[in-house]
C-alpha cells in the first residue's frame, strides 16, 4: 500500500466528521478567497465541498479529490448546480492537459498531499500562463517555540487524520516555480491566503 493509499484511507474515515474539523475557516474568509476565482476553475482537494456555494456565478468549477468518502459528501452540495463537476483524482497526477484552467484553488490541501512539490508542479502545469493560483493554507509557525511544538505533534496528527501541521508550504510553492504575488495572514499566524502566478 502506497503512502497515497494510506492517506486516502484516513480521509475516507474522517469524511464522516470532517465538516466539524473544517470550522476553523469562516464563511467570510471563504468568500474573500473565492471572490478572486474566474473562468474555468480547478478546485484541487475539494473535500466535502464547503467552498462550492461561494464561487462567483461566472465560474465553471471542476472539483477533484482523491477520497471517495469526501466526494460523496461534496455531491450532496451540488444538487441543482450545473456549473460544477466532481471527479476522483490525485493532485500529484492530474488528468488534464497543460494550460487548461484560468484559476486553481486549494484550501487546506497541501497539508495532506504526500508529495507537495509534485502536487504544486502539477497545478502549475495545468494553469494557463496568464491564470492564477489561489490558496488558503495552514503552515508551520515561524515562532520558534510553536514551530517546535508543531514538529513534535505532527506524527500523531498525521497518523490520526492524514494531515501534516508543520509543512513549509510557502517554500514549497516557490520551489514549484510559483510566483507569490500576494501573501496575507488570515486570523491565525499559521493560516495564509496566497495569490500566485504560474511564472511560465
Amino acid at each position: 500500500m502506497t503512502v497515497t493509499d494510506v492517506i486516502k484511507k484516513r480521509y475516507n474515515r474522517t469524511s464522516k466528521f470532517y465538516d466539524y474539523m473544517d470550522t476553523m475557516i469562516k464563511d467570510e474568509v471563504r468568500k474573500k478567497v473565492l471572490s478572486h476565482a474566474y473562468g474555468k476553475v480547478l478546485e484541487a482537494g475539494v473535500g466535502t465541498g464547503k467552498n462550492l456555494q461561494f464561487y462567483p456565478d461566472n465560474c465553471e468549477v471542476t472539483g477533484i479529490d482523491f477520497s471517495p468518502g469526501m466526494l460523496e459528501k461534496a455531491r450532496t452540495r451540488i444538487q441543482g448546480k450545473t456549473n460544477v463537476t466532481l471527479l476522483e483524482m490525485d493532485i500529484q497526477n492530474l488528468d488534464f492537459p497543460n494550460d487548461f484552467f484560468d484559476t486553481i484553488v486549494g484550501t487546506c490541501v497541501f497539508c495532506s498531499v504526500p508529495d507537495p512539490d509534485q502536487g504544486l508542479k502539477e497545478l502549475r502545469r495545468v494553469c494557463k500562463p496568464d491564470g492564477k493560483l489561489i490558496f488558503l493554507e495552514h503552515i508551520r509557525s515561524e515562532k520558534q517555540m510553536m514551530g517546535v511544538v508543531m514538529d513534535i505533534l505532527n506524527p500523531l496528527v498525521v497518523r490520526l487524520i492524514g494531515a501534516n501541521i508543520n509543512r513549509k508550504t510557502l517554500d514549497n510553492m516557490e520551489r514549484a516555480q510559483l510566483h507569490l504575488d500576494q501573501v496575507e495572514t488570515e486570523g491565525m499566524e499559521i493560516l495564509k491566503f496566497v495569490i500566485a502566478s504560474p511564472n511560465k
